[in-house]
């Protein structure tokens, strides 16, 4: 995509000044130097090679974090557990990874994701592969397990948001979309590897070498990278690269606010709002919606084909995107194109879902309905990057972070639905309304023109529209 000059309409408020003092727009020889290597992106080449690596990495993540819901039966058994105790354990995971989303994204955005990615993988993979021995030499399991559950949260909630910094960085406009879809898709990879080979594992060789294979392999993929793609340099992240606030993400707490009172800054905080807590609801009660509706199927086929169906529609989502920008289509326009899909046509299928009478068409509209919201991958979740590449990590830390409460407390009010309803219609009504909401804030205010407009002066002649 090339480079284009635009100083009208798209320019920021500053830089009417920034040309009164063209001689602050030269900046020192160095700092010139360190922004020019800095902004470099990946070759296409490099490209392909870090999205295999980085969907892999994905793809483990996934598998580590849905360990503990594979065994968690097994484990409940061994020591005794309740079911009350058992959601404890299960539930500590999604506050320990609400509170580390934009300390990960603020981190990357300083000393660079790739960096972050490899640590926080080489810590969670860890304390993985520990967890069994955390679970049988402690002397009160329930609370070993709550605490490292927790602590699993912390470690992968800086993942997205620090892959959200990397794209933003290092990936040029007209290819993100494929890279965050793919990427993307190894949730859905990690989920179906971990539930077919996980459940093997446990019941071959016992729910303790479902933590051990997939954090020594998570480890693995650390090494990995940081031997062959970062060339094993020494130094990681030091105080200093931390405290420099290097040039990347140089914004003031004045900016900051000023960030947020942009339209398109609070449309994509909305609508991710809504796309997350829509999927937290589905992916909690669909289970629990086919064992009430059709009590004799079986439970491989609706867990395993909708998962199978959102790997190849993620994919081509971000292939669609791509060649819509390289053709020359209006970037914010294809943004807005792939959110209709995803949170509109979606919630079509959604609603079928009410009025279903037989379990082929209802599999048939959950993988419809999971397809087409992977989608948002090439829309909400890379738009963030086009509005503030210098702080997209942390920018989408916070909307994870919000969307992350929103879809716990979704799920919890669901729940409430069902019991004071009887019926399965209220949540997928509910469902579409938030689709609608999320969809109509994007449609009306998304842009795709930079906004994080107190960048370090000389950079203007370089955006990205």
């Amino acid at each position: 995509m090339a480079i284009l000059q635009k100083h009208g309409k798209n320019s920021c408020p500053d830089l009417a000044s920034i040309k009164e003092n063209p001689a602050d727009n030269i900046g020192q020889a160095g700092s010139q130097k360190k922004w020019a290597e800095s902004s470099q992106n990946w070759t296409r080449p490099v490209a392909r090679v870090w999205t295999v690596v980085l969907l892999l990495g994905t793809c483990l993540l996934y598998c580590a974090r849905v360990a503990m819901p594979i065994c968690a039966v097994s484990m409940a058994e061994r020591f005794s557990w309740s079911k009350r105790e058992t959601g404890m354990v299960l539930g500590s995971f999604f506050w320990g990874y609400c509170f580390t989303q934009v300390l990960g994204g603020y981190v990357s955005d300083r000393v660079g994701g790739e960096k972050v990615l490899m640590l926080s993988a080489a810590a969670w993979g860890a304390m993985t592969a520990f967890t069994p021995i955390l679970a049988h030499f402690c002397s009160q399991p329930i609370v070993s397990m709550t605490i490292s559950r927790f602590l699993m949260g912390l470690l992968q909630g800086v993942h997205y948001p620090s892959l959200a910094s990397l794209c933003s960085q290092k990936v040029v406009e007209s290819e993100r979309g494929f890279l965050m879809s793919t990427v993307g898709s190894g949730s859905y990879l990690g989920t179906l590897v971990i539930g077919g080979i996980g459940s093997l594992m446990l019941d071959l060789y016992g729910w303790e070498s479902v933590f051990y294979i997939s954090g020594l392999l998570s480890v693995l993929w650390a090494y990995c990278m940081w031997k062959y793609l970062l060339k094993g340099e020494g130094t990681i992240i030091t105080l200093e690269s931390l405290g420099s606030a290097g040039i990347q993400s140089k914004l003031s707490k004045r900016n900051w606010l000023r960030l947020f009172r942009q339209p398109a800054v609070c449309a994509v905080i909305i609508t991710h709002l809504c796309t997350a807590s829509t999927f937290f609801t589905l992916l909690s009660w669909l289970p629990t919606f086919f064992k009430d509706t059709f009590p004799d199927a079986k439970g491989w086929v609706f867990n395993v084909i909708p998962w199978f169906v959102a790997i190849p529609s993620s994919l081509f989502s971000g292939c669609l995107s791509d060649h819509l920008i390289s053709q020359g289509f209006d970037t914010a326009s294809v943004r807005k194109l792939m959110q209709f899909f995803s949170m509109g046509v979606s919630s079509v299928f959604t609603l079928f879902l009410c009025g279903t009478t037989t379990f082929p068409t209802a599999v048939a509209f959950v993988s419809a309905t999971m397809g087409l919201t992977t989608f948002s991958h090439s829309g909400v979740s890379v738009n963030v990057q086009d509005l503030a590449p210098s702080c997209a990590g942390a920018l989408f830390g916070v909307m994870n972070t919000c969307g992350a409460f929103t879809g716990v407390i979704m799920v919890y009010f669901s729940g409430y639905l069902i019991e004071a309803t009887g019926s399965w219609a209220s949540v997928f009504g509910l469902i579409t309304v938030l689709n609608l909401l999320g969809l109509g804030t994007f449609l009306s205010f998304a842009e795709a023109r930079r906004v994080d407009i107190d960048l370090a002066k000389g950079r203007y002649h370089n955006i990205h529209i």
